[in-house]
């Protein structure tokens, strides 16, 4: 499978705060990639590189193939972006601020309808300034403005910000769609339940180094599942177990145990268990 996105020893320092640490980073087209670390970790800052909106102390970065700093114009209109800190310009309307957004990417936005519909946007508001709109109602302005022109490489910055649970919903469906015409997603997010729904793999930085990346099951493997074992005389046992969970159960005495539940652990406890090592 070929590579979207290829970091090579990146490096990012403002004057003496190194914020990216040398990380190696591979994201293979057509998939969603989920970006996750605490706030301060150096997610925006390898996004913000990612963009060329921000050039790297140190090392390489590459999407579809070509180099950020060497990409032009047309490299940039073959990606789509939401930050984290979207702003957008509250005199304008809805249909403006779309319409300023695809001249700007230079390409038809031939998937505005589909995404504006697909989030339940009330299409008779995009006359109105985006001024008199909502938080959810400025987020899927901005999500539609990200992908309404069909990106191969689509980079979401906390997307579901503001979003209420249905739109939510509504939004990782779409991204399962874009990514089953080939896209490719990075997405960066706080909220883990919805990474771990949709991605395919994650990485995890914190502190500017890049502490672990993998498909999302190997990473759920690495971490010890919670048992909870309720024996017959009504006592309850609770167990952290790694590795395969078959040589356990054939250890247990059948007559002795009356029930047993059997947790895998999350993406969250996947990044606190990971988060945790790499500060010991």
């Amino acid at each position: 499978m070929s590579a979207a996105i290829e970091i090579t020893d990146l490096w990012v320092q403002y004057g003496n705060t190194v914020a990216v640490r040398g990380v190696d980073l591979v994201v293979p087209s057509g998939t969603i990639f989920g970006f996750l670390g605490p706030n301060g970790a150096g997610k925006t800052s390898t996004i913000r590189v990612l963009l060329d909106l921000l050039r790297p102390s140190r090392g390489a970065v590459k999407v579809l193939g070509t180099s950020v700093r060497e990409g032009d114009g047309s490299l940039r209109g073959r990606m789509g972006f939401l930050p984290g800190d979207l702003a957008l310009f509250p005199q304008l309307t809805g249909i403006e601020t779309l319409d300023l957004f695809a001249g700007l990417y230079a390409r038809e936005p031939s998937e505005r309808a589909h995404v504006l519909s697909s989030l339940g946007f009330p299409m008779g508001a995009l006359g109105r300034r985006v001024a008199t709109y909502s938080t959810g109602m400025r987020q899927m302005i901005g999500l539609c403005a990200a992908m309404q022109h069909a990106p191969e490489v689509l980079i979401l910055d906390e997307p579901t910000s503001g979003l209420d649970p249905l739109v939510r919903d509504a939004l990782l469906e779409l991204l399962a769609t874009a990514r089953g015409r080939g896209t490719t997603i990075f997405l960066s997010s706080h909220v883990l339940a919805e990474v771990e729904a949709c991605a395919d793999r994650v990485a995890l930085i914190d502190r500017g180094r890049l502490i672990l990346e993998g498909g999302v099951e190997d990473l759920r493997r690495a971490c010890p599942r919670r048992i909870v074992l309720t024996h017959r005389d009504g006592r309850r046992e609770r167990i952290l177990h790694r590795g395969s969970i078959v040589p356990f159960l054939e250890q247990l005495d059948p007559s002795d145990v009356a029930d047993i539940e059997i947790r895998p652990p999350g993406l969250d406890e996947v990044v606190r268990t990971m988060l945790k090592a790499g500060g010991e």
